[in-house]
């Protein structure tokens, strides 16, 4: 009859020649193996099962045979696993027409489009200066987009915005205005005045050409809050101006119209080229007409739910590719929307 040493020899060098015998393809065959000798039911098991019958002075002798027996079997398919996983690694890349082991290629990153950079940037001015943000719209109603700023259908000065019409109702909005009385109406100015931008995707069924799109960007801006003034105004319009084309910079207003804004003013900013002395940039003039402002008409107050007799307020608009084309000297505006990455990659 075999001592417990004899089986536990037989064992480890019968499992030791069954794992040279199993297919490196097949990890299952190798678990059954496993299990079927150091599982709860393997033979490991069943021999361990003998040592009941042993004395207490041979107990500790035969228990230091198992440990041996089983530490030899753990290593064994440890290092079997092991052997598997790198045959079938040596395999994959013998098939392999691509060294998967060399190093990556570096991948070129790519950067912002200019116009995302330049909305990005006159977001952050203004969010120094405490305004909010704010998205709206780009298929509007008719209600927000003209009559709450001051464009009653009969209004003559619509014609000055060919629009995009869905229906008699609805419309692509020719201006983020509608933003501006859509916030209007849900500010609660018992929590402070309204200080808020704009920006977004605008429509006009413009001819393009180097200057026109029938699509471009704008970006609003819209204080109301009690004894604002022309003179705040005047000064936050600098100081944006100043952040965007240099310290240096001075603006002058000059009357216009806008059906929203009473008064209203065209804004100019001193050349940045020439430092006000004239250049092909400022057309010999010294100033550069960069956009349009006013304070807000009370009538427009007066649709939003606004006492135009405690509250006032002013606006202004300005377009994020008339910016760009100025600051980096680009002459036709559809280069902005041509996808060209050559374009693209001026402006890192």
């Amino acid at each position: 009859m075999e001592t417990i040493e004899e089986k536990l020899s037989k064992l480890v060098s019968d499992t030791l020649a069954s794992l040279n015998d199993i297919n490196s393809d097949l990890d299952r065959e190798l678990e059954d193996l496993r299990v079927s000798v150091m599982g709860k039911k393997g033979s490991l098991t069943e021999i361990l099962k003998g040592m009941k019958d042993l004395s207490a002075e041979m107990r500790p002798v035969v228990g230091k045979h198992v440990n041996e027996a089983r530490d030899v079997l753990t290593q064994a398919f440890d290092q079997a696993a092991k052997d598997m996983e790198a045959d079938r690694i040596a395999k994959q890349l013998a098939a392999e027409s691509i060294d998967v082991t060399l190093p990556g290629r570096p991948v070129k990153r790519g950067q912002a489009h200019i116009l995302t950079q330049t909305s990005q940037e006159i977001e952050d001015i203004f969010l120094g200066m405490g305004y909010q943000i704010v998205d709206g719209f780009e298929v509007e109603s008719d209600h927000y987009n003209f009559e709450r700023m001051n464009l009653p259908k009969d209004h003559p000065a619509r014609d000055m915005q060919d629009t995009f019409y869905i229906t008699e109702e609805v419309l692509l909005r020719t201006h983020t205005s509608p933003v501006q009385a859509r916030t209007m109406e849900k500010h609660d100015f018992s929590q402070g005045p309204l200080k808020m931008i704009s920006p977004g995707r605008v429509y006009r069924r413009d001819t393009d050409d180097a200057t026109h799109s029938h699509q471009f960007h704008q970006i609003e801006g819209l204080v109301v809050g009690q004894g604002i003034s022309m003179a705040d105004l005047k000064g936050t319009l600098e100081l944006i101006l100043q952040k965007m084309f240099g310290k240096d910079r001075k603006i002058r207003l000059r009357p216009s119209y806008f059906p929203f804004t009473e008064p209203s003013v065209e804004v100019d900013v001193s050349c940045f080229k020439c430092g006000g002395q004239g250049c092909n940039v400022c057309k010999q003039t010294g100033w550069i007409e960069i956009l349009g402002a006013g304070m807000v008409h009370p009538q427009v107050l007066e649709m939003s739910g606004i006492d135009s007799s405690q509250y006032s307020g002013f606006a202004f608009g300005l377009g994020q590719e008339r910016i760009a084309m100025l600051r980096y000297g680009i002459n036709d505006i559809r280069g902005f929307y041509l996808g060209d990455q050559r374009f693209s990659e001026q402006f890192k």
